[in-house]
């Protein structure tokens, strides 16, 4: 088969799926770009894990030295057909006790550390509330999942809580990547996996730019990118 005949078939193929063919063909290879997902080629049928999705907003960029003053969790577990769905949302704000503040954190995350100082809750009991909802939301016969996106960062953050809290860290010692997943499932470089390069793909609206930063409106736009890598 010649080049024109491949990049024929290509192009036929794609357009059956109701998509607009973005091609570059060398030889006999053929390289898709920016091939937007079709929902429900590959419904996920789970059984084994819930997921809480998490989002922390922080007063700086490491944990011990700084502060975790926000978390914002999003359940995705299986409806009765075995298909992903949304759950319960959760969200806390926490009393900063870290010795450091990093003014770019805050002005990102929007937070008054005074108002945080004065009515966040303590870390120890925002931390057992969290471990509580998250078993409690577990589904029968599955494990709870820590997912991020970013999850290195947010993960760090609520492990090291955990652990200067003396206290287990309801997720365990790992997590799932939402960008990291993103790259394998949609074939994306690493520095293509922002949310905005996700969105567009996976078909789902843009971020709320006024609620974005706000750990439980992020955990819930995350939740809804995992589901949809997961089907893809």
């Amino acid at each position: 088969m010649n080049r024109a005949s491949v990049g024929g078939e290509a192009v036929r193929g794609v357009r059956a799926l109701g998509l607009a063919p973005r091609f570059v063909i060398a030889g006999a290879r053929i390289a898709v770009g920016a091939v937007r997902h079709v929902p429900g080629r590959n419904m996920m049928r789970e059984t084994r894990a819930t997921y809480f999705c998490i989002d922390i907003e922080c007063s700086g960029p490491v944990p011990a030295l700084y502060d975790m003053i926000s978390l914002g969790a999003v359940v995705v577990h299986a409806d009765t057909d075995g298909r992903l769905c949304l759950g319960d949302t959760y969200y806390v704000e926490l009393r900063p006790e870290g010795p450091r503040v990093d003014a770019g954190a805050m002005k990102v995350n929007g937070l008054d550390l005074d108002r945080l100082r004065a009515e966040g809750r303590p870390r120890r009991e925002a931390l057992i509330d969290l471990a509580e909802w998250t078993r409690s939301r577990t589904v029968a016969g599955t494990r709870p999942v820590f997912v991020g996106h970013n999850a290195p960062f947010d993960w760090s953050f609520v492990a090291w809580c955990y652990a200067a809290e003396d206290l287990p860290n309801p997720y365990g010692y790992k997590a799932l990547d939402t960008k990291a997943l993103a790259t394998g499932k949609l074939n994306l470089h690493w520095f293509d996996s922002s949310k905005e390069v996700l969105a567009e793909r996976l078909g789902l609206p843009a971020e709320d730019l006024g609620l974005k930063h706000r750990a439980d409106y992020d955990a819930r736009y995350q939740a809804e990118l995992l589901i949809k890598l997961l089907e893809a």
